[in-house]
């Protein structure tokens, strides 16, 4: 009993991780019962656990060893059960027996090749540098939700789409990675020097402005890629497109990202129904 207890405060911690990154998501889970959708969760938190191994990690070989170690973990899993507490509900659900291996390994893999990119040319550039692991964490998610046969190129978009937007919140902290949020050419555009990065001004805020419009845009194409969302992915998309809106239209579009959070009230529940809603009529 005492390891049951033990084994459900674990599994509980990492998803707390995962809504402590996407806090909006505790209103999905109103609508994605986590006592018949179990793995839905834990998928969606194993998700998060590989981004911060790709991405928050700062030294490689740190991130090698634990992706390495995720590699391991979910090319076993299928036969004995997996170690890892979010693994363990993921592979105990019948749904994993309809996704091929390799779709296990892709996003893991994914993640170690991007690992020494530089920063991006321009802006299409670093969506087509996004890809792989977006694409293959989405690849994975719509087959868990949706089944093998349908289409993850619009969760592929907006997945990247999210990812460009939280490494532009984090400009100022990461501007001496080799990586940065802003492509190359918006910084030679505007003249910006990492050390600029860190320090509010007309340029720089003119190349935040720049990238924000970018991403509104490529997220209104989005809408018309093919591919249905799953109830948490399409929360996080509607969050990200409006913080881009309201940050867009600041005078400081920096702080309006990291201070300025669209609130979780109706307005969030509503399209949290909807997207469960799109879910359901999918699957009927």
């Amino acid at each position: 009993m005492v390891e049951l207890v033990e084994q459900s405060a674990k599994l509980q911690s990492f998803i707390d991780k995962w809504l402590a990154v996407q806090p909006q998501q505790r209103v999905a889970l109103v609508f994605v019962d986590g006592q018949r959708h179990p793995g839905h969760i834990a998928l969606a938190a194993l998700e998060q656990e590989l981004v911060a191994a790709a991405y928050g990690i700062r030294e490689p070989q740190v991130a090698v060893a634990k992706l390495n170690w995720w590699a391991e973990e979910l090319s076993g899993a299928a036969t004995s059960g997996g170690r890892h507490p979010l693994t363990q509900v993921i592979f105990d659900d019948e749904r994993v027996h309809a996704i091929a291996g390799e779709r296990w390994l892709a996003p893991v893999l994914a993640a170690m090749a991007q690992l020494e990119q530089g920063t991006a040319a321009d802006f299409a550039t670093q969506i087509i540098a996004a890809a792989p692991l977006h694409g293959a964490l989405a690849a994975l998610e719509t087959a868990w939700w949706y089944g093998a046969e349908a289409s993850p190129d619009r969760a592929a978009r907006v997945a990247a789409l999210n990812h460009l937007l939280y490494a532009l919140l984090r400009l100022e902290q990461d501007a001496d990675r080799d990586r940065l949020p802003l492509p190359m050419v918006r910084l030679a555009r505007h003249g910006l020097s990492r050390a600029q990065l860190r320090v509010p001004g007309d340029a720089r805020q003119a190349a935040i402005k720049a990238q924000l419009d970018d991403l509104l845009a490529s997220w209104r194409e989005s809408s018309r890629l093919p591919g249905p969302l799953s109830v948490f992915r399409a929360l996080e998309s509607r969050h990200g497109q409006q913080l881009a809106q309201n940050a867009a239209g600041a005078s400081d579009s920096l702080v309006a990202l990291q201070s300025g959070q669209p609130r979780t009230g109706l307005g969030t529940t509503i399209q949290a129904w909807n997207a469960a809603r799109a879910w359901r009529r999918q699957m009927a």
